[in-house]
């Protein structure tokens, strides 16, 4: 390190013992008179605690807009009825199976619920790009034939019941019925957007000579909380914070509008909210950056996903690699040189933001280590303002998520709350856990709210849902 203390531009920010430090907080609605520095930059990044909470009741309301029936259509958080009623109680057994579909590969497994835990055999399928951007038939038809080997395969010649996980935004209408609102994750396949994909899987494997008996189809998000739940009977939230993010939660029927199933008890329901659209009609305007903004114009889906786009593994490093350029446009990084890879889109990954502040050496190797690779010439200088902006922009994204999980829990009538877990940013990132337990603490102060990484919830998860309703 270079000095105890560097002042890397005006007052507020510094790096003292190699950690990040700030003395003040500055009101959500900056000014845009500020001339530019790296403190005004660090300084655009930074949410306090009171801007936080305003972020809170915003989302508050796209919640309410989004359970209303009045609302719901104009509404951006869609806070879709997931119809699974209940969590698993223990007493669930058999075999199960489950089909795992949310990204170029997907999985089918077959899930023994014995006394003993949980036994699970798996076989990954890779899909081709022709498959995803070809027609619905040919994407279903392949996962059907691959269905039909994996039973093969086990020795499987019962029609055990299946379990869906579906991991795009849908519009359920039931517990086995699912239409598909808008392709993600680089799919696009023809003949399915706004077509329901359990009779569509139903249908490929009629064509295909595999039985199977689909009892429920759910998220990604649901299968966490599932699988949670399975061991902790106080998992009521499940999280996706990964290559991208979403929650689910239960809600008492009395505040879903929207619900058209029977009021039997229990009288609750799992919402998928699909809350990346958080922000998507303008609610989060001042608080996205120009880095954001630079992000977006970069994506398939401009305009669309933006509290996603600041929160998720798949924009972390984007957002990351603007604030850099800018820097270096003013001559306040790298000398006002850039290199060629340096300067192409989505080069510089958000997984080098884990690599970065899991590097507690004072000399900090690991940011040299990545510039290095990106043919980048630095000084120690431009090192302690890289590491900054990494744990910036890691820094807002845990705020953000954080501030979304305390909107949530202050919802549920519960005062003991666990949020169920899962994807690469929240298992690799090495501060994000901390930063929303510490966040947490302050956002919902009367809530004890735990993390639990979900085991599988993708796989085990869905299968308990078919478990839960074949009990129920």
């Amino acid at each position: 390190m270079v000095d105890t203390q560097v002042k890397v531009q005006q007052k507020d920010w510094v790096i003292a013992g190699g950690k990040w430090k700030r003395s003040s907080d500055l009101p959500l609605h900056r000014s845009q008179s500020v001339e530019f520095s790296i403190d005004s930059l660090l300084e655009s990044l930074h949410l306090s605690e009171d801007n936080l909470r305003d972020i809170m009741h915003r989302l508050d309301r796209e919640m309410v807009k989004g359970l209303e029936a009045a609302t719901n259509a104009t509404a951006k958080v869609k806070m879709f009825p997931t119809y699974v009623r209940s969590i698993p109680d223990g007493s669930e057994h058999g075999s199960f199976l489950a089909l795992d579909l949310g990204g170029s590969n997907f999985r089918v497994l077959l899930v023994d619920l014995l006394d003993g835990g949980v036994k699970l055999q798996s076989e990954t399928f890779a899909l081709s790009k022709d498959i995803m951007t070809g027609t619905g038939d040919q994407l279903f038809d392949y996962i059907a034939e691959c269905l039909g080997n994996f039973k093969v395969k086990m020795g499987i010649k019962e029609k055990l019941p299946l379990g869906f996980t579906f991991s795009f935004p849908c519009s359920q209408k039931g517990l086995t019925s699912a239409f598909l609102v808008t392709w993600t994750k680089g799919f696009s396949a023809s003949g399915v957007e706004n077509k329901d994909v359990v009779v569509l899987l139903q249908q490929a494997c009629t064509r295909k000579n595999v039985e199977l008996d689909i009892v429920a189809v759910v998220n990604d998000t649901v299968g966490t909380l599932m699988s949670c739940a399975y061991t902790n009977p106080n998992c009521y939230i499940g999280m996706i914070l990964g290559t991208g993010t979403n929650t689910c939660y239960m809600e008492e029927l009395d505040n879903v509008e929207l619900w058209d199933g029977d009021d039997k008890k229990p009288r609750q329901v799992i919402i998928n909210m699909e809350w990346g659209a958080f922000g998507d009609d303008g609610v989060l305007d001042d608080v996205r950056t120009e880095f954001d903004k630079k992000t977006d114009e970069l994506t398939p889906n401009k305009g669309k996903q933006l509290y996603e786009k600041m929160i998720s593994g798949m924009y972390l490093g984007e957002i990351t690699r603007q604030a850099m350029l800018k820097l270096a446009d003013h001559k306040m990084l790298f000398q006002g040189k850039v290199s060629d890879k340096l300067n192409e889109p989505w080069k510089f990954e958000t997984r080098f933001l884990s690599d970065i502040e899991g590097d507690t050496g004072e000399s900090l190797t690991k940011v040299a280590e990545i510039l290095k690779g990106l043919d980048v010439k630095y000084n120690q200088q431009d090192l302690h303002i890289v590491n900054l902006v990494c744990q910036a922009v890691s820094s807002r994204a845990a705020k953000l998520a954080s501030a979304g999980v305390a909107s949530v829990a202050n919802k549920i009538n519960r005062d003991k709350i666990t949020v169920g877990i899962d994807g690469s940013l929240y298992k690799k990132h090495p501060k994000f856990h901390d930063h929303m337990v510490n966040f947490l603490e302050k956002l919902a102060p009367k809530k004890k709210v735990s993390f639990m990484l979900s085991e599988d919830g993708s796989g085990k998860g869905a299968a308990l849902v078919a478990a839960v309703a074949s009990r129920v």
